[in-house]
C-alpha cells in the first residue's frame, strides 16, 4: 500500500557553496530592485518623472567638483570605520561600539587641536600628536570591553553598545570646557583663523591627506589579515576558540590585541572627521557611521578592497538622497527613507546568498 507524502510548498535550505559571480549577481539584482522601489516611492510623493529623480541623485553625489570631494570624503570615513571593525568581526567579537570609539578619537583630536595650537609646535608635529592621541583614545575604548570579554566572558554586544552612550556623555561634559565664550554649548569651528590642527591641502586638495591615510590603512589591513600570523590567529579564534586553544593560541591575548587594533582605527576615523573634515566636536560627530560600517564590513565579507565599492555606493546614495529631498521640497527624513530602502534590499539579499528555496515535491512512499 502506498500513500502520497505531502511536503511543504517551499523549504529553506542552506547553501553549501556559492560562486563569487553568483553572489555578486544577487547583490546587483538587490541594488537594482532597491533603486526601482526608491524611485517609485519618490515618484508617488513628488509626482515627478523617475528619470528626474535619478538624475537628482547623481547630481547630489557628483554634480560638481565640491560634491564629488564631499562624497569621496564621506566614503573614506565610512571605509576607515569598516576597516576598523573587520578584525573584530572576523574574530566573531561583535564590536557595536564603533560610534563611541569614533567620538572618543574625535574628542581627543579636538582637545589637542585647541590647547596645543598656540604653542610654537609646527602643524605637522601637532597632527602627529593628534593622530596618536585619537588612536590611543579609540584603543582604550576598545580595550575595556575586550578585557571583560576575555576574563569574565561578558556580552560584548551590550558592553560596546553601552560605551557609545558613555562616550556621548563625556563629550557633552567636555563641551562645557571647550565651548566658545558665547556660551552656545557648542565648540564651533576649531582654530578657524590659523587652521592649526587641520589637515593641510595636498596637491591643491584639502582632502588629499584623508585619501592617503585611509588607503594606507586599507592596504595594511588587507596584508595584516591575509598574510600575518596575527591575522591567522584571528581567523582561527573566530572559527572556534576551543580549536585555537588546542593549537596553542592564547585566546585572551588575541581578543585583547584585536580589539585594541579595532578601536584604534575607529579612533583614527574620529580624527579624520574632526581634523580632516568638520573641525569641530559634538555628540553627533560619528553621525551613525559606526552602525552603517557594520553593514559595509558584513556585505564585503571582510574584504578591505570590496569595502571600497560598498562604502562608495552607500555614500553615493546618501548624498544623492539629500539632494533630491531638497530639490523636490521633501522633509529631512526623506533621505533616510531612501537610504533605509536601499539597506533593506542589501541586507535582505544576503539571505538568498546563504540560503536557497526548494519548491514543493510530491512523491509516493511505500508503506
Amino acid at each position: 500500500m502506498s500513500k502520497e507524502v505531502k511536503e511543504p510548498a517551499v523549504r529553506m535550505i542552506k547553501r553549501d557553496t556559492i560562486s563569487t559571480a553568483k553572489a555578486w549577481g544577487i547583490r546587483l539584482a538587490a541594488v537594482a530592485l532597491s533603486l526601482i522601489v526608491a524611485g517609485l516611492v519618490i515618484v508617488a510623493i513628488t509626482k515627478q518623472n523617475p528619470i528626474q529623480v535619478y538624475l537628482g541623485i547623481i547630481d547630489g553625489a557628483v554634480g560638481s567638483s565640491r560634491r564629488v570631494w564631499v562624497t569621496i570624503r564621506e566614503t573614506l570615513v565610512l571605509l576607515c570605520i569598516a576597516i576598523g571593525l573587520t578584525p573584530a568581526f572576523k574574530m566573531k567579537f561583535w564590536n557595536i561600539g564603533a560610534e563611541g570609539q569614533i567620538i572618543m578619537g574625535g574628542l581627543f583630536a579636538s582637545y589637542f587641536a585647541l590647547f596645543y595650537a598656540g604653542d610654537a609646535m609646527p602643524n605637522w608635529l601637532l597632527l602627529i600628536l593628534i593622530f596618536i592621541a585619537s588612536a590611543a583614545a579609540g584603543l582604550i575604548w576598545g580595550l575595556i570591553p575586550a578585557v571583560f570579554k576575555a576574563y569574565f566572558n561578558t556580552n560584548e554586544t551590550l558592553f560596546t553598545l553601552m560605551l557609545n552612550y558613555v562616550a556621548m556623555q563625556l563629550v557633552t561634559f567636555a563641551i562645557v570646557f571647550l565651548e566658545n565664550p558665547s556660551g552656545s554649548n557648542t565648540v564651533g569651528i576649531i582654530n578657524a583663523a590659523g587652521q592649526k590642527g587641520w589637515f593641510p591641502s595636498i596637491f591643491g586638495n584639502m582632502y588629499g591627506l584623508n585619501v592617503i591615510v585611509v588607503l594606507i590603512i586599507t592596504l595594511g589591513m588587507y596584508v595584516y589579515m591575509k598574510y600575518s600570523k596575527q591575522g591567522y590567529e584571528i581567523a582561527v579564534v573566530g572559527e572556534s576558540q576551543n580549536t585555537a586553544r588546542y593549537a596553542g593560541i592564547n585566546v585572551k591575548k588575541v581578543i585583547i590585541r584585536t580589539m585594541m587594533l579595532s578601536g584604534a582605527i575607529c579612533g583614527i576615523a574620529g580624527c579624520l572627521i574632526v581634523s580632516g573634515a568638520s573641525h569641530t566636536i559634538s555628540t553627533s560627530t560619528a553621525g551613525g557611521r559606526g552602525f552603517t560600517a557594520i553593514i559595509v564590513a558584513w556585505m564585503s565579507k571582510f574584504n578591505p578592497f570590496a569595502m571600497i565599492l560598498v562604502s562608495a555606493f552607500l555614500v553615493f546614495m546618501q548624498q544623492g538622497s539629500i539632494q533630491i529631498a531638497s530639490q523636490f521640497g521633501l522633509n529631512e527624513n526623506a533621505s533616510d527613507i531612501i537610504t533605509g530602502i536601499l539597506l533593506f534590499f542589501l541586507i535582505g539579499c544576503e539571505f538568498f546568498i546563504n540560503y536557497k528555496l526548494e519548491w514543493k515535491k510530491n512523491h509516493k512512499e511505500g508503506k
